[in-house]
């Protein structure tokens, strides 16, 4: 399918333009990185505990964030998590240590400071055992303690307590994802005087830690590390390949290009001061390849020319070469930007960045290819031709199959 036939666009003649183009949002971007707002990695990458967390009704982040703030917690990351109708959320803390105790300690300040501030019920119920939240130990020894069977003393005590504590959670985490709504809910589950107990002495919340995971320093350096060799191997394979199956040149400025597309799309997280995370790294990898694929099949219209046009000049032939594949970019560039806008628009907040990273970088990334990487090897031929050596790229040369 072919969208635009006899297409005479002079794109070498508009290559000051693209270099403005590029210059402004490469040298913004790392002045952000450098002097603004930095590169912001995520919890993967410095480190800290990501606490998951459930809730009854629709969250209102904004207050959450006030609740975090009033609890002490002020560098908290706070996004929704999956599906909106499961209305949970992840709240990510910068906590270095990786101890079992400051992963329990992470969990405490989140639960106490949404049952403080947040919670309806909370507040007014300090003192009292919050249901949500409730661990298997803390229950039963509430239940031994108020007895409401009346059996202390007995052989079986403890041991019954502990039966009703684990049936009674056993319901809230399997039957009702976690949440109890009233405690009422419980009637079928175990003995009424243990329900009339606990409607003395514990409440519901309305919200539950779900997970807790915490990421270690080590670890997010190492994660760190391997990204940005991650980038680097796949940049120098790339120019290895581009080196055997056409010229060194080609490969260069490939490199070149796709080093632009990454420039500018880590620049832009750092305008916006958004954070960089496993997913974005992913991102950046894939339009790391999807650039490259679109400046080979440039690059190889722009060899095929090269063996039919003997007295043409490089600079035309670089431009019939991209009007050539114009239809091919606009048809294969569009239909991947409509998938990846799709996916901004409808991915939900966990894949925002990702998404936000491939929408920057399949626009980058295409323009690259065409304004970039072609006008190189023009520019490259000009200045080994002034400087009165042999033309690398010749219309009479064959390159190399």
């Amino acid at each position: 399918m072919e969208l635009f036939r006899d297409v005479n666009i002079d794109w070498l003649g508009k290559k000051w333009y693209f270099l403005s183009f590029s210059l402004v949002f490469s040298v913004a971007g790392i002045l952000s990185m450098l002097f603004w707002h930095g590169i912001k990695l995520g919890v993967d990458f410095h480190g800290g505990t990501l606490v998951y967390v459930k809730f009854e009704q629709q969250p209102d982040l904004a207050r959450i964030r006030q609740t975090a703030d009033r609890a002490g917690i002020h560098d908290a990351r706070i996004q929704s998590y999956g599906p909106a109708a499961n209305h949970e959320v992840i709240i990510a803390l910068a906590q270095k240590e990786t101890s079992e105790a400051q992963l329990d300690s992470g969990r405490e300040t989140i639960v106490q400071a949404l049952e403080t501030s947040y919670s309806s019920t909370g507040a007014a119920n300090q003192g009292k055992l919050d249901l949500d939240n409730a661990g298997r130990g803390a229950l039963a020894d509430l239940l031994e303690q108020k007895d409401p069977l009346h059996v202390g003393g007995s052989p079986d005590a403890a041991k019954r307590y502990i039966q009703a504590a684990n049936a009674i959670l056993d319901s809230r985490d399997k039957d009702h994802s976690g949440l109890i709504s009233s405690i009422d809910q419980l009637n079928s589950v175990t003995d009424p005087a243990i329900v009339a107990q606990l409607k003395q002495d514990t409440y519901v919340s309305g919200f539950t830690v779900r997970n807790v995971e915490i990421v270690g320093p080590q670890v997010g350096s190492q994660l760190r590390r391997q990204a940005i060799l991650a980038a680097l191997y796949s940049l120098a394979g790339m120019l290895v390949y581009l080196w055997f199956r056409f010229e060194f040149i080609y490969g260069a400025a490939a490199v070149v290009a796709v080093f632009h597309d990454t420039l500018i799309t880590v620049g832009f997280f750092s305008l916006l001061n958004r954070e960089i995370t496993l997913t974005v790294i992913a991102a950046i990898l894939t339009l790391i390849g999807y650039s490259m694929n679109d400046t080979i099949v440039v690059f190889d219209r722009i060899r095929e020319n090269l063996r039919m046009s003997r007295r043409e000049s490089l600079a035309d032939v670089v431009n019939r070469s991209i009007n050539q594949t114009l239809s091919r970019t606009v048809l294969t560039s569009g239909l991947t930007f409509l998938t990846v806008l799709s996916l901004f628009l409808f991915g939900g907040e966990v894949l925002h960045g990702f998404s936000v990273a491939l929408v920057v970088g399949i626009l980058i990334g295409t323009y690259s290819s065409i304004a970039v990487a072609a006008p190189m090897l023009v520019a490259y031929q000009n200045w080994r031709a002034s400087r009165g050596k042999t033309a690398v790229l010749p219309a009479a040369r064959r390159a190399k199959a």
